[in-house]
């Protein structure tokens, strides 16, 4: 069954990595047709797209891994799939539109980049279903899959239950093996003691063994395991923590300790190191190369209306409570270290110069955070930092406070385009910010950097 079933991810995962070929060649003749049929002169050659092709099956791999398209468990837990390749495709076509945008391609078509990420939905949803009717019906003609449930209790009964039930992997039930000290809930089936399992061998039928015992019987196991030595079989164990807790992709080797990591993030994600970073790079890159003259005036500015420097260094808490030094244009007189980092800014601060006040009421004093971008500090979309002064007031005060340092702290949020911004309520401030950490894609990346652009430069909250 195991050996079926990484026949299956494989094959998965390698028929959507390729999907953008045939769906970008596909979306060519597509909008080449609704061109001719507009009345429209077709003057892009196919010999351009095929960059397009490269680059949009890179990006897709790493998209579709992130929504879960390519899990080949995700494909009997949902109806259609439709939901994670509708967010996968979206994702893709911003990365493609921005690579488009900085690149200044302006012979390519949008409507051909349109055609292709349609033609690319529909046939991932169409890929989902031919693979299930094929793990179906293989499944039907193919022979079952015999097993030894050691356990008999009546978890061992219910998961027992459950993989009978499976509809791309037949199973049936060779017998049941009772553990010490277990209550057997198990009729119909021949069961084993686990001293009997010497007598076992392979004139019984079985094909593989399942541990499913519960929780607090996992020390059973090494003895199970002993016992089913001479067996010569495949085991596997039925994790099963409770309710709540759901295990997927968790369990890792370190040294020679199992682990099974129950609180991951998106942090800890190949695509949130990868993506989002080469992300945050080249969109600082571009921000400080862009400004850079208003950057010099800013700066000329600050040096003719104020003494002092014209940078401000603050140290501020980040990534898994990390301290570093974030950077802002001065926009008050220059105080005591004590005074600036333990004291709010409020609406009508004393310290703030006149040029200072328009500086922060636009948000410009924040530009030079593009520097800690670079330098790996920050993100450009994360919570925002707090100084050590108030995170260690608020670990006491606000629930899963620091739940929130398991993502890098940004230039902009989620709870900072929703309003939540210097003297605000610090309860909705932390919800707002668990919510991106439980729902970070990048699509919500480009949503929050288009809600700071449209409407969170000039906040009335910013002062």
């Amino acid at each position: 069954m195991i050996l079926r079933l990484r026949r299956y991810r494989l094959s998965l995962k390698i028929a959507i990595y390729v999907l953008p070929v045939l769906a970008f060649g596909l979306g060519w003749w597509l909008w080449k047709f609704v061109s001719m049929a507009l009345g429209r002169p077709v003057l892009y050659a196919p010999a351009g797209h095929l960059t397009q092709i490269i680059f949009g099956t890179l990006v897709w791999a790493l998209v579709a891994e992130h929504y879960r398209v390519t899990s080949f468990d995700e494909l009997f837990r949902e109806r259609t799939g439709a939901r994670a390749a509708w967010s996968a495709c979206i994702a893709t076509l911003f990365v493609l539109l921005a690579t488009l945008y900085f690149s200044r391609n302006v012979a390519f078509p949008r409507g051909l980049l349109l055609c292709d990420v349609i033609l690319l939905l529909a046939l991932t949803i169409l890929l989902h279903a031919i693979f299930r009717i094929l793990c179906r019906s293989r499944a039907h003609f193919a022979k079952a899959t015999r097993l030894l449930v050691v356990g008999a209790d009546q978890f061992a009964y219910d998961a027992a239950v459950r993989l009978q039930r499976l509809s791309f992997a037949r199973c049936e039930l060779a017998g049941f093996v009772h553990l010490p000290g277990q209550e057997t809930s198990v009729s119909g089936h021949r069961v084993y003691e686990l001293e009997q399992l010497g007598i076992v061998n392979s004139t019984h039928g079985i094909d593989e063994a399942v541990i499913a015992v519960h929780p607090a019987q996992f020390s059973q196991i090494p003895k199970i395991i002993k016992a089913l030595e001479h067996l010569c079989l495949p085991a596997k164990a039925v994790v099963d923590l409770g309710e709540g807790v759901v295990v997927r992709e968790k369990l890792f080797q370190l040294g020679n300790i199992q682990m099974l990591d129950l609180t991951s993030t998106p942090a800890e994600s190949l695509d949130y190191v990868l993506l989002k970073r080469a992300f945050d790079v080249s969109f600082s890159a571009i921000v400080l190369f862009v400004t850079s003259p208003f950057l010099g005036l800013i700066a000329a500015m600050i040096r003719l209306t104020s003494p002092g420097p014209v940078f401000f260094a603050q140290e501020r808490v980040g990534l898994n409570g990390k301290p570093f030094r974030m950077l802002k244009f001065r926009t008050m007189h220059v105080s005591s270290k004590s005074e600036s980092d333990t004291l709010w800014t409020t609406g009508s601060d004393p310290r703030r110069t006149i040029f200072g006040s328009i500086l922060r009421k636009t948000s410009l004093d924040e530009l030079p955070q593009f520097i800690n971008v670079l330098n790996g500090d920050m993100s450009v979309v994360g919570p925002r930092p707090e100084r050590p002064h108030f995170v260690q007031k608020f670990l006491h005060e606000v629930t899963r406070y620091n739940n929130r340092h398991a993502l890098k702290v940004g230039i902009t949020g989620w709870a900072q385009v929703n309003g939540l911004r210097g003297d605000t309520s610090i309860e909705k401030r932390i919800e707002y910010d668990l919510y991106y950490l439980q729902n970070w894609s990048l699509v919500l990346d480009f949503r929050i950097i288009a809600m700071t652009i449209v409407s969170g430069l000039i906040n009335r909250n910013a002062y």
